[in-house]
């Protein structure tokens, strides 16, 4: 993998933590040091301004723009949406005797900028050098409330080193934010004003009308005497703070944002709720704002933390990933998903695709099970777009888009939203993960059992029989792995069909027997019929799934086998990535692949292979696979730790935890990794924690990796959370919350409680 770190970041356990401005560097910095609580997201930029390369980015899940794409055939969509754009809730500039601050033309010293997973907020300090010789040092202060998902905070002080004088603000609201794709604001104002203390502008979005009220009050160690400043799409006050030589002074704005995706009618209430919250904002006291954050975070760090002892890289780095993944998604708001960039960058238009359900469900589900449910009630919400989507393919049934934002297909590449048929199965995977782990029943019954239904129609549909074989199968597909196009029997997306045919035929069969009312209540909505479960069956039974009994090597698709080989590792590292540097046509060519496609599926089922079939198909893909996706190497050291591949597990973990940090892509700047954050999490408990979730109960084969001295995690299970430690001599399970389960540790079947058990670090688990 030519992946190579750039390092600039101070290693700290607890923060993230850059010491010297550097422009070249300020976009990743942006990216690295968002904030966000699953409702809105902010990157890191700077309060004041900036001149230099930056992309001030102020994002809101569910807020969406339309563009049309010009496709005419049919199946093929021709409008799609994606995340905007939106208020700069944090516009401030400053100036002091004329002279305005501006990190590209200001000369400054002491720069200093910090992410606080304990606290939760985001601070930056420097000093300003004037032109005229004084010394101004400003601290500025943000957040984004955890437990008032509307609510954001920004504190700015100032301390004059060397002169007594004055520093003159003006601080507002600006939707005038440049969409960078589109390279202009998508918003059109609607209504401004002010009461009391409280300064508001509202707008919305130019083509789907998604509205937005943002209103803020101002709070400050001085008596503050205002101007309302009003400009295009702007509202703000400007004021000055009067500074004495050693004396901080300081002002502190909290700003309410308020969403809606209703029409014009709904304007006079959306504008009502936000002032009534900006009213409530108003009484808050700021210190206890940023005391009510910390509590938050230290509630998170006793559940979800991840201890590693010998490697403060990792350790700063998993945690990094725990604290962005609870930032992006926390289970408050269930008609909401996780974006690629999550709300930290405008790449992959704020879209979700299938990693949800993959590589994010588990984090959740293990941390905390009501956003692992929240995540599959966005598709339950959705499932009307799904049925129209399977209706412009020619389907019944449910066909998820490969990319959304709102529930329909916002993928305009047709190669990949017609052909990727996986979605589907990875939705189903996930209700068949969430409830065997958790045993919500009345989520399956209520929401699961319908959606499942309406999948299984649309992969009965889709499919067709063989000439020659007589076998069921998908023809003209792309599986997981997008170097292999207009395949046929991709053998992922035939092995997860199956799987489904075979959970929806279940759990009607459970809900006929132990459920009659919610039974009758799911045949009602759907029109179920007799003869549809009887075809389903016969199409499980009858599923082809390309395997060569001789090697035990599962094909990926039709004739896979048969491609011309090409070595991965003959590639010149410039070449890369293929998808800038080669013609689209000719990475279809090669028996190549992109991703984990059969290790994949393998992964998922982990139990259902043997560790001699895994091994075969692990040494046949792996020296094929080049690991273009960042959520790649995850799955590989998974299952090479579990082969014993200590070295090539370790090898692939090695910037798991540290992808955007270090900006190994060298793309950090455009955003997040948010899903490859979730599935650096899972390298680290499935990896070399071994846990498996796809049994009859959680079992686990802990290694310790060599440059770890020790390391512990926690998984929630059934209500009982699990306390894992694992060192040089002993793995140890402890159940922290009280309770008891049952879970298998290296093969033996042993019940865990509060008082705990120990084992020996079994023989050989040193990778």
């Amino acid at each position: 993998m030519a992946k190579v770190a750039d390092p600039y970041l101070k290693v700290d356990p607890w923060a993230i933590i850059e010491e010297g401005f550097d422009p070249e560097r300020n976009r990743t910095s942006e990216s690295i040091f968002s904030l966000g609580n699953e409702y809105m997201g902010v990157r890191g930029y700077a309060d004041e301004g900036y001149s230099g390369d930056s992309l001030p980015g102020s994002y809101f899940n569910g807020l969406n723009e339309q563009m049309e794409v010009g496709n005419h055939y049919k199946g093929i969509i021709r409008s799609l949406r994606y995340m905007v754009n939106s208020v700069d809730w944090l516009h401030t500039r400053i100036s002091v005797d004329g002279e305005t601050l501006d990190l590209a033309h200001s000369r400054i010293e002491a720069y200093t900028r910090r992410l606080d997973f304990q606290t939760g907020t985001y601070t930056r300090e420097f000093i300003w050098l004037l032109a005229d010789g004084k010394k101004l040092k400003l601290c500025f202060t943000r957040l984004v409330s955890m437990t008032l998902s509307h609510l954001g905070l920004q504190q700015i002080s100032f301390t004059a080193l060397n002169f007594t004088g004055k520093v003159d603000i003006c601080t507002g609201l600006d939707f005038g934010m440049v969409h960078e794709e589109h390279g202009q604001s998508m918003w059109k104002e609607q209504q401004r004003g002010g009461e009391g203390a409280i300064t508001a502008i509202m707008a919305r979005t130019l083509t789907t009308g998604n509205q937005l009220f943002s209103g803020f009050v101002l709070k400050s160690s001085q008596a503050l005497h205002t101007e309302l400043v009003e400009d295009d799409r702007y509202i703000g006050r400007q004021f000055s703070l009067m500074l004495a030589e050693g004396e901080p002074a300081s002002f502190t704005k909290l700003v309410v944002n308020v969403t809606g995706t209703d029409a014009a009618p709904a304007t006079d209430r959306l504008w009502t709720k936000g002032m009534e919250l900006a009213a409530a904002a108003d009484r808050l006291v700021e210190e206890e704002v940023v005391a009510d954050q910390a509590s938050y975070w230290s509630s998170i760090w006793a559940t979800s933390d991840i201890r590693i002892e010998g490697d403060p890289e990792n350790q700063q780095g998993i945690r990094f990933c725990i604290f962005q993944l609870y930032q992006t998604y926390h289970g408050d708001h269930p008609g909401y998903n996780i974006g690629a960039k999550g709300l930290t960058g405008e790449a992959y238009r704020g879209l979700a695709f299938w990693d949800t359900e993959s590589y994010c469900l588990p984090f959740y589900l293990f941390n905390n099970p009501k956003a692992a449910r929240s995540l599959l009630e966005f598709r339950y919400k959705t499932l009307p777009q799904a049925l129209q989507r399977g209706k412009d393919v020619d389907c019944a049934g449910a066909f998820y888009p490969i990319a959304t934002i709102d529930g329909t297909e916002s993928c305009d590449l047709w190669q990949h939203s017609n052909l990727q048929l996986h979605v589907g199965t990875a939705v189903a995977y996930g209700i068949w993960h969430y409830v065997k782990n958790t045993g919500d029943l009345e989520f399956l019954y209520s929401k699961g059992a319908e959606m499942l239904i309406q999948i299984s129609r649309f992969y009965a549909s889709r499919g067709q029989w063989g000439q020659r074989s007589g076998e069921y199968g998908y023809f003209g597909v792309m599986g997981p792995d997008e170097f292999q196009l207009m395949v046929n029997n991709n053998c992922y997306i035939n092995l997860l069909a199956q799987k489904l045919f075979e959970y929806t035929l279940e759990t009607v069969a459970l809900m006929k027997a132990e459920a009659p009312e919610e039974y009758a209540a799911v045949i009602a909505v759907t029109a179920l019929r007799e003869e549809e479960l009887a075809d389903w069956d016969h199409k499980r039974v009858h599923m082809k799934i390309p395997f060569d009994p001789g090697s035990g090597i599962y094909e990926e698709h039709d004739g896979f086998f048969d491609m011309p080989h090409i070595d991965i590792h003959s590639i010149p590292v410039t070449e890369f990535p293929l998808y800038s540097n080669w013609s689209y046509d000719r990475l279809y060519r090669y028996d190549m692949i992109k991703q984990p496609d059969v290790l994949m599926f393998m992964f998922l089922y982990n139990g259902q292979f043997s560790r001699e079939t895994k091994l075969a198909n692990y040494e046949y893909y792996e020296p094929r696979c080049i690991h273009e996706s960042s959520l790649s190497p995850s799955i590989h050291s998974i299952l090479a730790s579990e082969l014993g591949k200590s070295e090539e597990a370790y090898r692939f973990f090695e910037f798991a935890t540290r992808l955007d940090l270090d900006n190994y892509n060298r793309n950090t700047r455009e955003g997040l990794h948010t899903t490859s954050i979730a599935a650096a999490w899972m390298n680290i408990v499935y990896g070399f924690g071994g846990m498996r979730s796809d049994g009859d109960c959680l079992s686990f084969r802990p290694v310790l990796p060599q440059k770890w001295t020790a390391y512990s995690f926690q998984a929630m299970c059934r209500g009982v959370l699990l306390g894992i430690t694992v060192n040089a001599e002993s793995v140890s399970f402890r159940a922290v919350n009280g309770g008891s389960t049952e879970v298998l540790i290296y093969d033996q079947r042993v019940t865990v409680d509060e008082a705990g058990i120990e084992l020996p670090l079994a023989e050989g688990m040193t990778v």
